[in-house]
């Protein structure tokens, strides 16, 4: 294993995130951006836009632009996975964001609980049920969480203009908690192509774009889970396993 990866996987166990550098090339971004451009066109089912027309939150994204499934066998990026999730691990869900001149957003302090699923069902274990662009969610218990890892691909630069996202290191160890005391929060800055590695329990925010930027902020965010299988009779909305040939389950 390269001093490196040993490096990520530490600063992922005791920090809740790391980066990938120059996982992607120039090139392979303006593929992945095109592909996403022409998946979003007459999807306003599960594209939000900007008065000006700029998609600036997606869902949905794995049956919206396939690719999705396969653009993150690259470099490291399939052995980390192995690695933190175990052989067994799957991508589960895809979403799209982006802070476009015409609309930028902010989020609060949070971890991201909640998961995709086929349908709800009644049990202890999971909560808070929702429908989300036509697909059941729910609030994951802590035990499925904590064998969960999500890839952020930055298909743009990212700095203070655009609204980075901000992270409270080691967060990840304390549950669903969010009081953080006196942990200072620290922003993520990124190069194109760089992939930002990062536990649902990390507790994050994402303060709005300087005003009067031109700069974009897009991400395509990749859900990854330890197993096929959920407790309590329930089911992933989606299943890519990690395998070489991944299909759905």
């Amino acid at each position: 294993m390269l001093p490196q990866m040993e490096c990520m996987l530490s600063k992922l166990n005791n920090e809740g995130y790391a980066i990938a550098l120059a996982v992607f090339t120039a090139d392979q971004v303006v593929a992945m951006l095109t592909g996403l451009e022409h998946a979003f066109r007459n999807r306003d089912d599960v594209a939000r836009r900007s008065e000006g027309g700029s998609v600036f939150a997606a869902r949905n994204v794995l049956e919206l632009w396939p690719p999705a499934a396969l653009v993150w066998r690259q470099g490291p990026l399939p052995d980390l996975l192995c690695r933190c999730l175990g052989p067994d691990f799957g991508l589960v869900r895809g979403l799209y964001f982006d802070k476009p001149p015409d609309r930028s957003w902010a989020l609060p302090w949070h971890k991201d609980l909640t998961i995709a699923v086929r349908q709800h069902r009644p049990s202890q274990r999971f909560s808070h049920p929702t429908i989300k662009a036509g697909v059941a969610h729910v609030e994951a218990p802590r035990e499925i969480l904590e064998k969960m890892l999500t890839l952020r691909i930055h298909l743009d630069e990212v700095i203070v203009e655009n609204g980075p996202l901000q992270v409270i290191p080691g967060s990840h160890r304390h549950g669903t908690q969010t009081e953080f005391g006196d942990k200072q929060p620290v922003p993520v800055f990124a190069n194109k192509g760089d992939v930002l590695l990062i536990r649902p329990l990390v507790a994050h925010c994402s303060g709005g774009a300087a005003p009067g930027t031109q700069r974009h902020r897009r991400i395509l965010h990749l859900e990854f889970a330890a197993a096929p299988t959920l407790p309590d009779g329930f089911e992933w909305h989606e299943f890519f396993a990690g395998s070489p040939t991944p299909k759905p389950v």
